[in-house]
């Protein structure tokens, strides 16, 4: 009888992104459910009692939770295509360079002003050229094939390119950023990744609804 596998996530969710990933690298069969996080279902809240979010992944009954937990989980379990380097150096660093934390610069660029947006890209730069230099010599951060850190940090891939259109600005320059601008090419055109990206009007107007709504808060308060 097949293992049952489940997968508790949102249409738009970058986190859940990485497992429906890793999952078809790996060619795992699972059922997806969407959740409405507004209206979360009694089974996500079962699930997921500690945190209540989503992407929870459930292996013949057994819940993980945590996309980066859930990676290593899919790694671990379904070895078809490993996800990680065998040498433990190499797995330490990438573990690392997966939970580099720069994403909130990007999010703070998309919620403020002109004023704060440049402020929050000083630190984002800083953070983008550190990634540059991982990438040197390397088609993607796994070497020559997709690893952990290319799903981890896969959203770049996608959310720069809306952020920029939202947010009005220029984050990734190709002539800035040769390597990293490549990287999210390739990882961008790969057919599993490809297939699998939500529908970029839809993901424009939540962005754009969201940084409407925080911009208007901000004036608000400041009356």
């Amino acid at each position: 009888m097949a293992e049952e596998v489940k997968l508790f996530r949102t249409w738009s969710s970058p986190f859940a992104l990485r497992i429906v990933w890793a999952l078809k690298i790996n060619g795992v069969e699972y059922e997806t459910i969407f959740e409405d996080l507004s209206d979360k279902s009694p089974s996500l809240l079962q699930y997921n009692p500690a945190h209540k979010k989503i992407p929870v992944l459930v292996h013949s009954g057994k819940p993980i939770a945590e996309s980066y937990v859930i990676l290593e989980y899919i790694d671990e379990t379904w070895k078809e295509t490993p996800l990680l380097p065998e040498d433990p150096y190499e797995r330490a660093m990438a573990r690392f360079w997966a939970k580099f934390g720069f994403d909130i610069h990007f999010l703070v660029c998309l919620h403020q002003g002109r004023k704060e947006q440049e402020e929050a890209m000083v630190e984002a730069m800083k953070n983008l050229w550190l990634l540059e230099e991982v990438l040197r010599g390397k088609k993607f951060f796994g070497g020559e094939k997709i690893g952990f850190v290319d799903l981890a940090l896969g959203w770049l891939a996608n959310l720069i390119s809306l952020l920029e259109d939202v947010a009005g600005l220029k984050i990734v320059d190709e002539d800035k950023f040769p390597l990293l601008s490549a990287w999210m090419k390739d990882f961008a055109d790969s057919p599993i990744i490809k297939d699998n990206w939500p529908p970029r009007d839809k993901m424009i107007a939540k962005f754009q609804a969201l940084r409407d709504a925080k911009l208007a808060a901000a004036a608000s308060s400041s009356k």
